[in-house]
């Protein structure tokens, strides 16, 4: 899958070998979540535009959909936006999501920025992937034009990356 990462500021999004960058965000309204409350199992954040945009909803759906397949590997799947934890409570109780979306809302975008995945002029995160492994290491990004919904593909081949990686290093 070619892709150059090269977000709409002509910033690149974090590659492969950098450390994860931590954050807190809301889940709910009342709680909070980390990345570092995800160390020792893999993690997959899908930064994405907006809840209730029609692409977000199709690439969000179909997560939901891979959820086992997700699972199976043991990773987490964590959705960001910026949109408030109020908005992605109704959200994914209308669209029956089953994995945590996160609130990337005060400071608007802070995580984001820190993953070059923020659309500075639009005020929105990119539509960027990242795959993250149980050290709180990135061994994959993808940006996908903020139009297409980049599917599950990329994340299920980099998830069996990891297990094999892990299988060879264990032998």
């Amino acid at each position: 899958m070619k892709n150059d990462q090269t977000t709409s500021n002509g910033k690149s999004v974090l590659g492969p070998g950098t450390k994860a960058p931590d954050f807190t965000l809301k889940c709910t309204p009342d709680q909070s979540v980390s990345l570092s409350d995800f160390r020792g199992a893999p993690v997959i954040l899908a930064f994405y535009p907006a809840d209730w945009s029609p692409v977000c909803g199709d690439q969000l759906a179909l997560y939901n959909e891979v959820l086992p397949e997700f699972r199976r590997f043991g990773a987490a799947l964590l959705g960001i936006s910026v949109d408030g934890a109020w908005c992605h409570a109704a959200y994914a109780k209308d669209r029956r999501l089953h994995f945590p979306l996160l609130a990337d809302f005060h400071p608007k975008g802070e995580t984001a920025q820190s993953y070059g995945a923020y659309r500075h002029q639009e005020g929105v995160c990119e539509r960027a992937l990242f795959v993250i492994d149980s050290e709180g290491t990135i061994r994959w990004s993808y940006l996908s034009p903020i139009g297409v919904n980049p599917g599950a593909d990329g994340i299920l081949a980099a998830l069996e990356g990891l297990t094999s990686q892990e299988s060879s290093a264990s032998r």
